[in-house]
């Protein structure tokens, strides 16, 4: 039910002429049909416990050639982090660049999704790039049900890459490619020329447009739980704006669960035995 809602959206969203949705609102759409995608087939899906521990996912939909052969590619797409609470900030935009899937033979286009593990592995955008492999170590991420035998599934890197082709996710070595903030798009879909990822991240941009909250919805729908507190290395994000009297929760504030705690240990002494 979730894969159709995602695709008549985005059917909606790039057919009917009154909706009239921007480059930015497609590219959302198209991303959050990936998302939903996520654990369609158990034996090739991104592994939940990855999912629940990351700082930042990134979704790239359709990644296209840029050169012959085996060259390299490019695409545009979201990033979304955690805030300080544990749940997802606004999306920003990124691009993509460089590194060739040569084992894609035929493939005309690739949808990325990158799994953060820290804070630091999301410095480098702060400053508007970061070159995977270089700023920050990555690997191929382990999929399915029986990833947890993986050989890296202590999760030591740093970003974790997968493809989805065809339906099928699968990990893929992206080492030298870069990834860069899209500035133009972040200015044109917060309507705030100049709006930078850390603004964006806490939380301190203008409210997006409601395909914006779609996005964190099917992203917490595959997240449901926190193993633990996120990781905190580094500083990308600031805490979020506090919010002034009055003002509605965030959706993406109030998806969060918690497990139910038992009762707590009685004051009083147990009866001794006699």
């Amino acid at each position: 039910m979730r894969f159709l809602s995602a695709w008549i959206l985005l059917g909606l969203l790039s057919a009917a002429p009154a909706f009239a949705a921007t480059d930015e609102e497609e590219k959302l759409a198209t991303a959050t049909a990936v998302l939903d995608q996520l654990s369609d087939i158990p034996e090739q899906y991104v592994p939940p416990s990855l999912l629940n521990s990351a700082y930042g996912v990134a979704v790239i939909p359709n990644v296209i050639k840029i050169g012959l052969g085996i060259g390299g590619r490019h695409g545009t797409g979201v990033l979304v982090v955690r805030d300080d609470q544990g749940g997802w900030s606004n999306p920003s935009f990124i691009s993509l660049t460089g590194g060739s899937f040569g084992w894609q033979i035929g493939a005309q286009s690739t949808d990325i999704i990158l799994v953060f593990k820290t804070r630091r592995s999301v410095d480098g955008l702060t400053g508007g790039k970061l070159t995977l492999g270089a700023d920050a170590s990555v690997a191929a991420g382990p999929v399915g049900r029986h990833a947890e035998a993986a050989t890296d599934i202590q999760l030591k890197s740093e970003v974790y890459s997968y493809s989805r082709n065809r339906g099928l996710f699968a990990g893929v070595a992206l080492e030298g490619t870069a990834i860069n903030i899209d500035d133009d798009a972040n200015a044109a879909f917060y309507d705030r020329p100049g709006i930078t990822p850390i603004e964006i991240w806490s939380n301190e941009a203008p409210r997006p447009p409601a395909i914006a909250q779609a996005f964190l919805r099917t992203l917490s729908a595959s997240t449901p739980e926190l193993e633990g507190e996120p990781p905190v290395t580094g500083s990308a994000a600031e805490a979020p704006a506090s919010r002034e009297p009055g003002t509605p929760r965030r959706p993406e504030e109030t998806v969060r669960t918690f497990p139910v705690e038992s009762e707590p240990p009685s004051d009083e002494d147990p009866e001794e035995d006699i």
